[in-house]
This record gives C-alpha cells, sequence and structure tokens, in this order.
C-alpha cells in the first residue's frame, strides 16, 4: 500500500474520532442542560407550592359571616346545686352544627371595683379582699364579688356584695365591664361596676366567709400583677382596664 493511502486513511480516522467527540460532548452539553433545567422547574415548583401555602393561610375563609343564636333541640338538668346547675342540650348552632354541649348554669356575678380617690388622687387606692379559695387550694387577693340573685339588679347587687363582704359604702357607681368567665362551658357574666367616694362601716359577711380587706395602692397591685402575684382573673382585668383608661385620661 501506498503510503499516501496511509496518510489518507490515518486522516479519516481522524476526523472519524474527531466527529465522535463533537458528538459526545454535544451530548454532555445537551444533558447538563436537561438537569439544569429540571432543577430549575423544581425550585420553579417548591416556590410556588410555599407561596400557595401561604397564601392559603392569609386567605379568608369562604362564605358569609355567622350570625345569629343556637336552636335547643332538647334540653335536660343532670344537676342541680345550691349555686349552680348543669344542662345537657342538643343544640344546633350557627354555621349548621349540631352537637351536645354541657353547660354550667350561673345567674351571673357583680364584681366591685371599689377605688378611693380622695387619700392619694394620684395613686388611688384600690380595694382587694384576701380569701381562701378552696377550688384553687389557695388563698386569693381579689376583688369584692358575689353572686346576682334572681330578678336582682347590677347595681343593688353591687352594693349589697359590697357592704356584705367588706362594709364600704360608695356614694358613686358607674358600669365598669362584663366578661364571660368561661363561655366554651360556663354561663356565668361578670359584670364589673366602680364604685367610688368611700366610706367603711360595718360588714356582714356569710357563716363561711373569713375576709381581710387590703386597701392597696394602684401601682402596688399593677407591680403584684406585672410580678404574677394576682391570680384572680376579675381583678386582672378589673384594674388592668381601670389603669388602662385612667392613663388615657391623663395623657388628653
Amino acid at each position: 500500500m501506498h503510503s499516501g493511502s496511509l496518510r489518507c486513511e490515518h486522516f479519516d480516522e481522524r476526523r472519524k474520532n474527531s466527529s465522535y467527540t463533537v458528538v459526545f460532548m454535544a451530548t454532555q452539553k445537551k444533558n447538563a442542560a436537561k438537569k439544569t433545567a429540571v432543577k430549575s422547574t423544581v425550585k420553579k415548583s417548591t416556590a410556588t407550592a410555599k407561596t400557595s401555602k401561604v397564601a392559603a393561610v392569609k386567605k379568608p375563609l369562604p362564605g358569609k359571616a355567622l350570625r345569629g343564636k343556637a336552636k335547643v333541640l332538647n334540653s335536660q338538668t343532670v344537676y342541680q346545686g345550691k349555686v349552680f346547675w348543669v344542662t345537657r342540650d342538643e343544640v344546633k348552632e350557627p354555621g349548621e352544627v349540631h352537637a351536645t354541649r354541657d353547660v354550667i348554669r350561673h345567674n351571673g356575678s357583680v364584681v366591685i371595683l371599689a377605688v378611693d380617690t380622695k387619700t392619694n388622687p394620684k395613686d388611688p387606692g384600690i380595694l382587694l379582699i384576701r380569701q381562701y379559695r378552696h377550688a384553687a387550694e389557695s388563698f386569693l387577693l381579689e376583688l369584692p364579688a358575689g353572686r346576682i340573685e334572681k330578678g336582682e339588679k347590677l347595681i343593688p347587687a353591687g352594693k349589697r356584695e359590697l357592704i356584705e363582704e367588706t362594709g364600704y359604702r360608695a356614694k358613686k357607681w358607674s358600669i365598669h365591664t362584663k366578661y364571660w368567665a368561661s363561655p366554651g362551658f360556663l354561663s356565668e357574666a361578670m359584670h364589673i361596676l366602680l364604685a367610688e367616694d368611700l366610706t367603711l362601716g360595718a360588714a356582714a359577711p356569710e357563716d363561711d366567709e373569713r375576709i381581710e380587706l387590703h386597701m392597696t395602692p394602684l401601682s402596688e397591685v399593677l407591680r403584684m400583677i406585672h410580678e404574677g402575684k394576682i391570680h384572680d382573673g376579675k381583678t386582672l382585668i378589673g384594674v388592668l382596664l381601670y389603669a388602662s383608661l385612667r392613663n388615657t385620661k391623663t395623657r388628653r
């Protein structure tokens, strides 16, 4: 074979190998591009999913706002006590909810926020009582309070309870606020009354009551609240709301 033929075959072989190399490199680039595209798609899908989750959380509930009251289909008294009674109610509630509810029934209570603004107007005195509470298994500092008798109005009930538990009388009365003690299972509404212009007289506590009186500066009551030393709900609500309203009036 001639040397020219050998050189030609050798050239053809190199060109063939070069073509294989170009095809191989092009295939690698194509595969890399596919991988990049897949990764980009996955990232976009993940980001879209995350955005959808956030949007789902922020999206308001569908439908109209719930209104109305429950329709009682059946009610049965399962316990009758001296202070409260318990009913088992079959109800149809707003939103087409059918349920059986056990409810502790109570006439409601008055809470008296008795404030002495004369002794020190800049730091008025808050009348607290201290007594043992068996349910809490401890002594509690709290505002005077008591059950509203059937048919009794709020202010007369407040005057009666303040005299019975503390002996104090008040010339000025007003409604402070109202809240539900534990509306998940208790019908008791707590009505907090603000009593001012106080005078001290004789108390008339019930036979099972042993009560200490503590006229305490507002600043001291707030300090005890912030330090976690007052655990009674009606006292926390009544005093903190009073302090907030007082600060608002002072800034005006």
